[in-house]
């Protein structure tokens, strides 16, 4: 698009624009004239094809003759990851799920030449008595959630800077610019109470009023952008740079302007090829547009974005080891006197703030600092997006209000726990998080009741277990984790992980005592007291949080030689049913060492002695007469 040189030229486009998504947000049961189709873009739907489905869509409206009546959109991740590819039909606001490439002559044919909707790829609602709805409004899976980091996602092309701008792209930047004073974009920052979504939940306006008052060092300040998404399972920050790349470019230059900075960095894990692609474009087309780089807008400020590549070191999360990282250097954390905001890249004044908290900048300038802290609790404003996990029906990326319990995430939004299995706890945080039991479901989500139960916020992911999972091996699942991701600088966390983990590894293998879970949680707590930097610190969490609520788990491994969930091999003994042994011998030719035994036609028998607890007796049985215990 052409550069536009004032404020007053954005309102110009703004208007101009605003057209291109009428049909999204003016919905409506009359049969229309002309239709938009948008296609989930993110990485688990492109991984499915989702890619494909639109070049089959745009070939199909062609062949039909009807490409004056429907055009179809490449869009960011709708959320419901368990239901993709997912492609959405407006303005009869139509939601289809588990779209394959070959629906999409049926889709074409049946719903935009014929005004017929295709029941079979609808969701069945579980609320509603597994009924069919059309309406992603009618899902359970949304009812609670509220857009606002997310509001772009599955909304708009993320590859088109005009549909940014359409729905009043950039004209937080430009209120900044032409209406408030840096101190005054400060200001409307504490005010609205956000606090850093990455997981320390620092005050926001807090961080940049202490950029701003710190003298440049060579002229510099810096803008960070933490893009280093590492948490295993945690999807949060990548989908919102996929699906709205623009609302985070356009929210470091807010914090450009309000610190007195003109320079930003994005450090993203070179793993996250298709947010780096989108990241590129809309770079390039910022710069095109005039909203992003030399004279802004006409207003003299001057911001420009480079992209840091990360190699997918856990570590490079940590703020420090961030910067370091970005310098060129090893990234490891150092023991600073002085904040960031004091002395962080090349010792001048920089601002680190993660994807999600950029996110949510652009909405807080235009709507007000009131708007945003009306949402949330006290303690904690407005939402927060989690990457809901697990042993969970609706899997998938949830924003809720801040207050929100962790019951209506897992039972309303999530849709309860898959094949009538028990819920048996829910580990929030990631792998620096601690485990959540029953008891304490109706805690409301924000960072000082999370903490107060002996979990955190984290980044916002959110694993659901159940009765098929062992507190013992999710605690060693983590602390693998952790110990392969330690940086190794400090001696708490280098020496004293590697002890949690080879006691766990006791625990699971049979040959742990009591003594042991002393030696543990002594062990824990030195690492979580003792350890350099924040994750380290954390790291323990799991291990604690887990002997605090399902020690009696740890004491079955220990005293019983027992794994209630089955889970840890070592543990497990494998038999025979003979009433449902059908005698057909494929269990003891699976048998690699021979300890199954029996004549055709009649029951075998497990020799316990010799079983090496592989399980593939147990998984080549059509009869299911092979159990564990």
């Amino acid at each position: 698009m052409k550069k536009l040189n004032s404020i007053a030229e954005l309102k110009a486009a703004v208007k101009e624009f605003k057209p291109v998504l009428d049909l999204r947000e003016n919905h409506t049961d009359a049969i229309p004239d002309k239709r938009d189709i948008l296609v989930c873009g993110g990485t688990g739907c492109t991984s499915s094809d989702s890619l494909q489905i639109i070049e089959n869509l745009k070939a199909e409206i062609e062949k039909a003759g009807l490409s004056d009546h429907a055009m179809v959109h490449l869009t960011g991740c709708f959320g419901f990851c368990a239901m993709g590819p997912i492609v959405k039909v407006y303005p009869d606001n139509v939601f289809y799920v588990h779209v394959k490439p070959e629906d999409a002559a049926e889709i074409v044919q049946s719903h935009i030449a014929n005004n017929q909707v295709v029941e079979r790829l609808l969701f069945e609602e579980p609320a509603l008595d597994h009924q069919k709805v059309q309406k992603h409004e009618d899902m359970a899976f949304y009812k609670k959630q509220l857009r606002i980091a997310l509001r772009n996602c599955g909304h708009i092309n993320p590859e088109d800077i005009t549909e940014y701008i359409a729905n009043d792209g950039y004209l937080a930047l430009a209120k900044c610019l032409e209406e408030m004073t840096p101190q005054e974009v400060i200001e409307e920052m504490k005010k609205s109470g956000l606090r850093g979504r990455g997981g320390a939940g620092f005050p926001t306006g807090v961080k940049w009023e202490s950029a701003s008052k710190n003298p440049a060092v060579n002229g510099k300040k810096f803008i960070v952008c933490n893009a280093d998404e590492g948490d295993p399972g945690a999807f949060m920050d990548r989908s919102l740079l996929e699906g709205d790349p623009n609302s985070v470019l356009e929210a470091m230059a807010i914090a450009g302007y309000a610190v007195g900075a003109s320079q930003g960095y994005i450090y993203i894990r070179a793993e996250y090829p298709l947010a780096i692609d989108r990241l590129k474009i809309a770079i390039a087309q910022a710069e095109e547009a005039g909203v992003l780089g030399e004279n802004i807008l006409g207003t003299r400020f001057n911001f420009k974005i480079e992209l840091k590549y990360g190699a997918g070191a856990f570590v490079c999360g940590e703020g420090t080891a961030l910067i370091k990282s970005i310098e060129g250097n090893r990234g490891e954390p150092i023991v600073n006197k002085y904040f960031p905001t004091e002395h962080g890249l090349w010792q001048a004044p920089t601002s680190v703030n993660n994807v999600e908290t950029f996110g949510n900048v652009p909405a807080i300038i235009n709507k007000g600092a009131d708007w945003f802290a009306s949402y949330g609790t006290e303690d904690s404003k407005g939402t927060k997006v989690f990457a809901l996990g697990g042993k969970v029906n609706n899997v998938g990326l949830v924003e809720v209000p801040m207050g929100t319990t962790l019951r209506e995430i897992v039972y309303e939004i999530g849709g309860g726990i898959p094949n009538g299995k028990e819920f048996k706890a829910v580990q929030t945080g990631g792998p620096s998080g601690g485990c959540i039991s029953a008891r304490d479901l109706d805690t409301p989500i924000d960072f000082k009741s999370l903490a107060s139960i002996g979990s955190m916020m984290g980044s916002g992911g959110m694993l659901v277990l159940d009765e098929t999972d062992c507190m013992v091996d999710i605690s060693k699942f983590f602390l693998e984790f952790t110990v392969d991701e330690s940086c190794g600088k400090c001696t708490p966390c280098r020496i004293g992980t590697k002890r949690m983990l080879e006691i766990l590894d006791k625990i699971t293998e049979g040959k742990g005592t009591l003594e042991d879970l002393d030696k543990l949680e002594e062990t824990a707590n030195t690492v979580r007291t003792m350890s350099l930097c924040g994750l380290g610190k954390s790291a323990p969490l799991p291990v604690i949080s887990t002997l605090e609520l399902f020690r009696h788990e740890y004491e079955e491994h220990i005293v019983d030689g027992k794994c209630r969930a089955h889970v840890c091999s070592a543990l497990k003994t494998f038999k025979i049913d003979p009433d449902k042994c059908k005698g057909c011998t494929k269990c003891a030719r699976n048998c690699p060492v021979g300890a199954i035994t029996g004549e055709k036609k009649e029951a075998h028998v497990i020799d316990t002695t010799k079983c090496i607890k592989c399980g593939a007796c147990m998984e080549g049985c059509k009869f299911d007469a092979i159990y564990a215990e």
